[in-house]
């Protein structure tokens, strides 16, 4: 079966760490663009960061730059999103989305694997 899973995902204090992973099962990312977004209640899907797989280019929302680092582990078919400095704002549902050709780092773009989420929660 072919799915991606996140985990990773937890309640912080702000200014605290978290590191979500996105792992693939039943394939390979390596020809995809890999996105992290999250979506808060009330508000609609937004993204966080992206990557391509094969070349490492990375990009990054202004919400999280400075803050996040996405990264890949070819070995375990895996991207990591780390977080630091995380913010009260930053609390949502975070999502890791795969697509071949998504044109941009857009949530609607992103068509052909979703992983269930993964909550983040920063609140003191």
């Amino acid at each position: 079966q072919r799915q991606l899973v996140e985990s990773g995902g937890g309640s912080v204090q702000p200014g605290g760490s978290l590191r979500l992973s996105c792992a693939a099962s039943g394939f390979s990312l390596a020809p995809f663009t890999i996105g992290w977004f999250r979506q808060a209640p009330g508000k609609e899907r937004e993204w966080v960061s992206c990557i391509k797989y094969k070349d490492t280019t990375t990009s990054y929302a202004d919400s999280g730059k400075g803050r996040f680092t996405l990264s890949r582990d070819n070995a375990k078919n895996t991207v990591y999103l780390q977080m630091n400095n995380l913010k009260p704002e930053d609390t949502a549902v975070y999502y890791c989305a795969a697509d071949l050709f998504p044109g941009a780092c857009n949530p609607k773009f992103f068509r052909s694997y979703w992983g269930q989420g993964t909550q983040v929660t920063v609140s003191s």
